[in-house]
């Protein structure tokens, strides 16, 4: 019972902070993103039953159609890289955790937050200020292009008919 409370309150709490003047706010990959956060970390996993890192943005990509590899270092290799401060929800954020290189992968949301697969608490949302995370920060990837960024930020469905 206390992990279902937990799970809600953080679902709860990840709707206002990504909801909270995102352009990404009810996105296609928002809503991806959303129907994950609690999953457990399983070294390996693919898939809603557990994710490890990698695993996690290849999941969330393939949702939008976009094909990625199962290693954060291949991910790494990918797109072009983008400053901090050009970072836009949907692009991966990379880490060194192991003192070997890249080793940790996440999907920026935006307000200084990503989403991510970690081995202690699973599919959660994490502050790139946090001091774990901006010591070991390597750089962000742009795999979006404009257009597929415009397609994958718009709601799937705006059924708004307020008169």
């Amino acid at each position: 019972m206390k992990k279902k409370l937990a799970a809600a309150v953080l679902s709860l709490s990840i709707i206002f902070t990504i909801g909270a003047g995102s352009a990404f706010a009810d996105s296609k990959m928002d809503k991806v993103i959303d129907k994950t956060i609690g999953t457990k970390y399983v070294s390996g996993g693919t898939s809603t039953n557990g994710f490890d890192c990698s695993g996690f943005t290849m999941f969330v990509f393939d949702k939008i159609g976009i094909n990625l590899p199962h290693q954060s270092g291949s991910q790494y290799e990918m797109g072009s890289a983008v400053s901090r401060d050009e970072m836009r929800p949907g692009d991966l954020v990379f880490f060194n955790t192991n003192g070997k290189g890249v080793s940790h992968v996440g999907i920026y949301v935006g307000d200084g937050d990503f989403a991510h697969a970690s081995s202690s608490r699973g599919v959660t949302i994490s502050s790139l200020n946090d001091s774990y995370y901006v010591n070991r920060y390597v750089g962000a990837k742009r795999i979006m292009s404009t257009d597929a960024y415009k397609t994958v930020a718009s709601d799937s469905q705006d059924n708004d008919d307020v008169q």
